[in-house]
């Protein structure tokens, strides 16, 4: 398994589980989704691999910060979907939102200022 996540739905009865996993194959694809259907709590199992889609992670990533480079940060997330949520005299928190390249692209440029702990989701996905 690549990532796992896991959530309430509108119905707080049911969960939604977006499960992603490097398949070597097809064949190892679908064993892996009949033996989730074989599971009894199990709904339906949907493949989003030749299923159009949306994707999206979540970071939280806690980043060296002075005031100065609030407006550095704002040019960045002009480009990616993030903003500060929290910050001190010498660190900042960001939350982004983004598809795998985007958060990808969005980490290297907070490398730039330092990144001092990172927590990142899995993927969510949904069909579209």
């Amino acid at each position: 398994i690549a990532s796992l996540a896991v959530s309430e739905t509108l119905d707080p009865q049911v969960s939604y589980m977006t499960i992603v996993v490097e398949a070597k194959d097809a064949k190892v694809l679908e064993q892996i989704t009949k033996q989730l259907n074989k599971l009894i709590d199990v709904i339906t199992v949907t493949d989003f691999t030749k299923k159009e889609h949306l994707d999206r992670e979540l970071i939280l990533a806690k980043i060296n910060y002075t005031p100065k480079d609030k407006a550095r940060l704002e040019t960045i997330f002009g480009k990616f979907v993030g903003k500060i949520i929290h910050h001190k005299a010498d660190t900042a928190i960001i939350e982004a939102v983004g598809d795998q390249d985007q958060i990808n692209e969005l980490l290297k440029e907070l490398n730039k200022f330092g990144v001092k702990e990172l927590v990142r989701t899995g993927k969510l996905a949904i069909s579209n």
